[in-house]
């Protein structure tokens, strides 16, 4: 018969829960969807808890719950796509149920910039999300994907040059671009 080492519900709390919100942040941003993201973080945490024996206190809990994360990711795609392609094409969006434009805001909002991330290929996205959201190194966004690392800094920065294009054409639309050179010194006007 096996043994497992006696695991205390204290030290699973203090190690894994503190980072809920940032599981769950990254988790609504990739899913787009609050309901998903909590059954995909309780999953996640369920995950944790049966597997916490394999945990070795003093390496980085937030990886290893990250690690979990993105598969269980993986597995929910690999289910809705399973899904999408017994169902077919979906109906279009009823984009003519808008009635005025809303009012040019001075500067970008949040909810642009979560539009324009959105835009972005998930495989790009995603380790965005990891390296300037959640602050994860090359390497443990490597360690976490399975990915070289070399494959990381490649997919960040394509990432971040179409999370730019998105977001100019989002300025250009609010008439925010670039700024204008002044005038030089002894030019006349």
């Amino acid at each position: 018969m096996f043994f497992r080492p006696k695991i205390r519900v204290e030290d699973f709390e203090a190690a894994a829960l503190p980072h809920l919100p940032d599981l769950y942040r990254y988790a609504a941003l990739l899913v787009r969807d609050r309901v998903e993201a909590e059954d995909l973080v309780q999953e996640v945490y369920l995950e944790a808890w049966k597997s916490f024996h394999r945990f070795e206190p003093g390496t980085n809990c937030r990886a290893w719950l990250f690690r979990i994360l993105f598969h269980r990711l993986h597995h929910l795609r690999r289910k809705l796509a399973k899904f999408s392609l017994a169902d077919g094409f979906g109906s279009p969006a009823a984009e003519d149920t808008i009635v005025a434009d809303p009012p040019v805001p001075q500067e970008i909002r949040d909810e642009d910039i979560l539009k324009a991330l959105e835009k972005v290929p998930v495989d790009f996205r995603e380790v965005v999300l990891m390296a300037d959201v959640e602050e994860f190194s090359y390497k443990e966004i490597a360690e976490t994907m399975k990915v070289p690392v070399g494959t990381v800094m490649s997919r960040l920065s394509r990432g971040r040059k179409w999370l730019r294009q998105e977001l100019a054409e989002v300025a250009k639309a609010y008439g925010i671009g670039p700024r204008e050179e002044t005038k030089r010194e002894g030019e006349s006007a």
